[in-house]
């Protein structure tokens, strides 16, 4: 669904709601390659004109299938997030009225692309740690001949590093117990 900046201008300052259900399903797999299937995303919300600009309020519900991040077994992954931006012509260069925490999108040619929008915001809201049921509640993590997963590997990576001495000082650590 797109809309023009100045058609949703129009509605004044009472809140235009919409509820939509958005297939995004080919265009965001071609974005992530790592999703492997998508459901129909149920939009819901309202956009309203203030002093800033356009605001998008919505809720998205979608799920996302993905492989698990320790074994690649496929996961569907419930995503429900809300969203709140403001949206502005490409015309305004004066930003400065908006808060550091306000979520800013500058429109090219003034459009509104309700499906754009959705799909970047499911995008962002894709966890980077994918685990299937059975990997979350199992304590054991994979391992085999001289090796193995630890959740803090990288912590005692560190700590060895810390602890490690370098040779060409190791004479020196005995230098103050003479």
């Amino acid at each position: 669904m797109k809309w023009s900046l100045n058609e949703l201008g129009q509605i004044g300052s009472m809140p235009f709601q919409f509820e939509e259900v958005i297939n995004v399903s080919n265009s965001i797999i071609k974005r992530n390659s790592e999703i492997t299937a998508i459901s129909p995303a149920h939009v819901s919300g309202f956009f309203v004109v203030d002093s800033l600009g356009l605001l998008g309020s919505f809720s998205v519900s979608v799920k996302v299938t993905l492989p698990s991040t320790r074994s690649l077994k496929v996961v569907e992954v419930p995503l429900n997030f809300e969203v709140s931006e403001y949206y502005v012509s490409h015309r305004t260069h004066d930003l400065s009225r908006f808060d550091a925490n306000d979520v800013v999108i500058v429109l090219e040619d003034d459009i509104f692309d309700l499906d754009r929008a959705v799909e970047d915001n499911i995008l962002l809201q894709i966890p980077t740690r994918v685990l299937t049921t059975e990997e979350e509640a199992s304590a054991n993590l994979p391992q085999g001949k001289d090796w193995e997963v630890s959740e803090d590997s990288r912590n005692n990576q560190k700590q060895k590093d810390k602890d490690a001495i370098d040779p060409r000082l190791a004479k020196l650590k005995d230098f103050f117990n003479e």
